[in-house]
């Protein structure tokens, strides 16, 4: 770790914190119907109701804004998913893609509506225009706002009394998608667009290489086949390589809402280490800052509509010293390096002619500074873009965001996703605050019973469950070993990496494991689908259930949830929990990993 990395880290902290106020008034004002941009749409936005058949001022119970969320979100999966089976017979596919296989495309349509953005397939070589803009792009909106109203419904669980009714999903879902995301998204974009960033309906440009390379090719007949010398050995012929295809494509629109959305998917395959997904130190900047300005934001909201800011900050408080800290962990072990380097006396140290450290599998342009900081958001949040080889980072490095994952993603955590995942840790902080005081544990004006405890026990235990389970079905079966390239630790580590960013919904990946087949697609889908909707279910039933509660007055017995100690209480149940369910499995991955690379037998 140097000064010049803690000054980055300080400096985009504090830019981030800076927006979240702004950002969080506009929300708070958009979701309650006061903003003036809703009052100015509010003609087109009653147009979008009578054409779908909704009434607008019909606030549904717990049960019917679940039904609602789950329908819209399996239609999502039917659409996608046919759209990338038909795309070879669609316009806007001028590289003339065929259609994805049946489990490759229903892989990628779970994997886009859950919010995950789990790509086992290189975009720029399977995926049409059109399937980007109308299948994936749409799906990052829709996922993205979703997540957003599941939060926004159990805020209004704590804020309201004695009612039945937590909102209208459909509402919520309109203004979401028409008065946040679309304009924020539009503004990304164009900020990436003046980085250089792409924009366009071209095919594929072929170029001329700077250097040309010659190498010895099989030399083939007129039908295809090798042909052979009178030894039998397959004879080659020089050929030279002048020039090189480039993608080309409407890349900013979607990288923008990948990022806001905190979904992921990369228009490349290199996602954004690549050139024209992030050409600049600064587009990278606008890209992390995107990650984590609504997360950051909606911690704020919370506060806003409960009526009592101190929580929200609070919350907020919780994610940034948990991100501080894994921030300087990364650090600390990639400019470290590899401690095997050192016994052949290569110098890793940073100096005017080299950026030291552990550069394999990072950009040279963002240094170990910006990589290290866009590693911990984008695992932080549900986002699992990469602008780096995650499989290339040192064990500990690499644990770091694997922790991160595997807790719930509730450091800042995917949109919404991440707060109604925080609150659901500050339920349980509470519960087991009461516990010790013998008082019925209460948090924002409401009494935590057992209702409430079950749905949280549901959230807390579901998703480490399918992570190991799937982990273990892979290592122990031949087909989820056959797609190991790495045999031994780092080879496990890969398989969790896997089904923890699945489960948790964040879609990066150690890219060593080869999961482009029937088994890992199926399994995979599996653990996104639960891991988002198995989760919702329950964190919609204590929004209904918190709302029909009436608000009880503060007392001298009641915790505060809104200082230090609280705060201290809230980030010490989320390691705890974390640590109790993966501390065996990264011991086995991660753990085992690094007293390797110390030489520790």
């Amino acid at each position: 770790m140097n000064a010049n990395n803690l000054l980055q880290a300080g400096i985009f902290l504090v830019v981030l914190l800076a927006l979240a106020v702004p950002v969080s008034g506009y929300m708070t004002r958009v979701l309650d119907g006061r903003s003036r941009v809703v009052r100015l749409f509010a003609p087109l936005e009653n147009l979008l109701y009578r054409v779908a058949g909704v009434d607008p001022a019909a606030e549904m119970n717990w049960k019917r804004y679940a039904l609602a969320t789950i329908s819209f979100n399996v239609l999502g999966v039917g659409f996608l998913y046919v759209l990338l089976r038909i795309q070879g017979w669609l316009p806007g596919n001028p590289q003339q893609f065929g259609p994805m296989t049946v489990d490759g495309a229903f892989n990628t349509a779970v994997s886009f509506v859950t919010n995950t953005n789990w790509q086992d397939y290189t975009p720029e070589q399977t995926v049409s225009y059109l399937t980007q803009m109308l299948g994936l792009t749409v799906q990052n909106f829709l996922s993205a706002a979703t997540g957003i109203v599941v939060v926004i419904a159990l805020i209004r669980g704590f804020a309201r009394h004695s009612v039945q009714t937590i909102g209208n999903f459909w509402v919520d879902l309109t203004r979401t998608t028409l008065y946040i995301l679309v304009p924020m998204s539009a503004i990304i974009a164009a900020l990436l667009m003046s980085q250089g960033m792409i924009q366009n309906f071209k095919a594929y440009q072929d170029v001329p290489v700077l250097q040309t390379t010659t190498y010895a090719a099989p030399k083939l007949d007129a039908q295809g086949n090798p042909v052979k010398d009178a030894k039998g050995n397959p004879e080659t012929v020089d050929t030279k390589v002048t020039s090189q295809t480039l993608g080309m494509g409407p890349v900013a629109s979607q990288v923008a809402i990948k990022m806001l959305g905190t979904n992921g998917g990369g228009f490349f395959n290199a996602n954004s280490a690549h050139p024209y997904e992030n050409p600049t130190p600064v587009s990278n900047v606008i890209e992390m800052l995107a990650i984590l300005i609504i997360p950051a934001a909606l911690c704020l909201v919370f506060g806003n509509v409960v009526g009592d800011r101190r929580q929200g900050v609070a919350v907020l408080a919780v994610m940034t010293v948990a991100f501080v800290v894994a921030v300087g962990c990364v650090f600390s072990a990639e400019q470290a390096g590899n401690p095997m380097f050192t016994t052949l006396n290569v110098d890793q140290h940073a100096s005017a002619l080299q950026a030291g450290g552990n550069m394999e599998g990072k950009e040279t342009r963002f240094g170990i500074a910006q990589t290290g900081i866009f590693v911990v958001a984008t695992t932080a949040a549900s986002c699992g873009a990469v602008n780096a080889a995650h499989d290339s980072l040192t064990p500990l490095g690499g644990l770091i965001p694997m922790l991160f994952i595997q807790l719930g993603e509730v450091i800042f955590g995917g949109v919404g996703s991440g707060l109604y995942g925080m609150l659901v840790f500050a339920l349980l902080a509470v519960f087991v605050a009461g516990l010790m005081i013998g008082r019925t544990p209460e948090y924002v004006g409401k009494k935590i019973e057992s209702f409430e405890m079950k749905m949280v026990s549901i959230v807390v235990l579901l998703t480490p469950l399918l992570v190991l389970l799937g982990t273990s079905i892979a290592v122990l079966s031949d087909a989820g070993k056959a797609g190991i390239a790495n045999p031994g630790a780092h080879g496990f580590s890969e398989i969790l990496y896997a089904f923890s960013s699945a489960a948790n919904n964040n879609g990066s990946a150690f890219a060593g494991l080869t999961v482009s087949t029937p088994f890992y697609n199926w399994l995979l889908a599996i653990a996104m689908w639960f891991g988002r909707f198995g989760t919702i279910i329950p964190v919609l039933a204590i929004a209904g259930s918190l709302a029909s509660k009436k608000r009880i007055a503060v007392t001298g017995g009641t915790l505060p949830t809104h200082g230090p100690l609280f705060v201290v209480l809230l980030l010490g149940t989320v390691l705890l929990v974390g640590a109790l369910t993966y501390v065996p499995a990264l011991a086995l991955g991660p753990g085992v990993e690094h007293l390797i690379m110390m030489g520790v037998h």
